[in-house]
């Protein structure tokens, strides 16, 4: 097959929507389907695609925020497949358009509801209620990363209407790149951490469109824990560092938390085998999965994650982490202390989570699955629509 996956963000920007769009292509290619990503322009610096890939980073005419206008989607044409990654503000729209006036079929990866924070959120309430049911409502296929979170979110509706066009596709890890023997000692001497210290890992965005990520909620938990052994490591960056810095010193917690800014990818795997748990504490739907869950048990790390649809479809509460009420600050701080004074129970949900990983969520086993989704797409089309979006 000749497929197209189009995408808002794809690495080197870390998040969940470009991570997993990018091992859907490179496993699709890899089982032997001629891949091609679009997305926007943006700086690669010394960042490298594997070959089997190609990658085209298409010009911006304009940008609000990761959403950005690329007016060369228009052009797609001979795919057998076109794999839109949802929500893409502005690239959603020109996929829709398409298969309006020419007969398009695109199929869907539903990574989240857009929950924007103040004013923000009526526009995009209006989006949704306008268009966003419409784009969803006239893909071939639309894949959640979960029943559970497509049940509670806004594709609830749509899939209690039409059960034959929602289906699960978790998203996954690689397992070989994050795993239990992965050597963390020169990523603790770079961070100064101490053989007794017991260290805390987030990772994400810090930008304001990920404003539900709750480090602020964490930051605020680490507070009310006395312990000088914790520490606290954050990867990722954003316009919202400063902000997140800010309030760890009036919090008091000084040098216990370490941003470490935006990490290389090559760099990631031994940050999770630096620490001792993960802890997501997002607040909102936002959040709908949570890859570094499975970064982290692939680690052989425990996790403290936020009780919310979707991301509980990912932990088993008391087995490989613990689940929490999400923006319950005192909830939070008792889990990650119950968790950090007992080393018997991190090790074992470790090894849990990596099984569970292994069985579930590798990237070899999900792969295969899309291309089945893919080739029962293709068989309810007529002949005339066969790669020609």
């Amino acid at each position: 097959m000749k497929i197209a996956h189009v995408t808002a963000t794809f690495p080197p920007y870390h998040g969940g929507t470009g991570v997993v769009c990018y091992h859907n292509a490179l496993g699709l290619a890899r089982l032997g389907h001629e891949v091609t990503v679009y997305t926007a322009d943006e700086a690669l610096n010394d960042y490298r695609y594997p070959s089997e890939i190609a990658v085209h980073h298409l010009p911006v005419l304009f940008r609000l925020g990761n959403a950005p206008l690329l007016p060369s989607l228009w052009n797609l044409a001979g795919f057998d497949v076109v794999h839109l990654h949802y929500p893409f503000y502005f690239g959603a729209e020109t996929l829709f358009l398409k298969s309006l006036l020419r007969g398009s079929p695109y199929v869907v990866t539903y990574h989240q509801d857009v929950l924007f924070d103040g004013w923000l959120r009526f526009p995009e309430r209006l989006h949704h209620a306008l268009l966003g049911r419409q784009i969803l409502g006239r893909a071939a296929k639309v894949l959640a990363t979960s029943q559970d979170y497509a049940r509670a979110s806004r594709l609830g509706p749509l899939a209690r209407a039409r059960p034959g066009l929602v289906d699960e596709l978790p998203n996954g890890v690689d397992a070989r790149r994050f795993h239990p023997g992965v050597e963390g000692g020169a990523v603790r001497d770079r961070y100064d951490l101490r053989p007794e210290d017991r260290t805390v890992l987030f990772v994400g965005a810090l930008d304001r469109a990920h404003y539900f990520k709750g480090i602020g909620v964490l930051l605020q938990a680490l507070g009310h824990i006395s312990d000088p052994a914790l520490r606290l490591l954050v990867v990722g960056d954003g316009d919202l560092r400063a902000t997140y810095q800010s309030q760890a010193q009036a919090l008091g917690l000084g040098e216990r938390v370490t941003f470490c800014g935006r990490v290389p990818d090559a760099d990631l795997p031994a940050h999770y085998a630096a620490s001792d748990l993960l802890v997501l504490p997002s607040t909102t739907m936002g959040e709908a999965f949570g890859v570094v869950l499975l970064e982290a048990m692939a680690s052989g790390k425990p996790v403290v994650a936020s009780n919310l649809p979707g991301v509980r479809s990912v932990v088993d509460d008391g087995r490989d982490g613990l689940l929490v009420r999400p923006g319950d600050v005192e909830d939070l701080a008792e889990k990650v202390q119950r968790l950090l004074a007992d080393g018997s129970a991190r090790r074992e949900m470790g090894v849990r989570g990596r099984k569970k990983v292994e069985e579930r969520y590798d990237w070899p086993r999900i792969v295969p699955r899309l291309e089945e989704f893919y080739a029962e797409v293709l068989s309810g089309l007529p002949a005339a629509q066969g790669g020609q979006p």
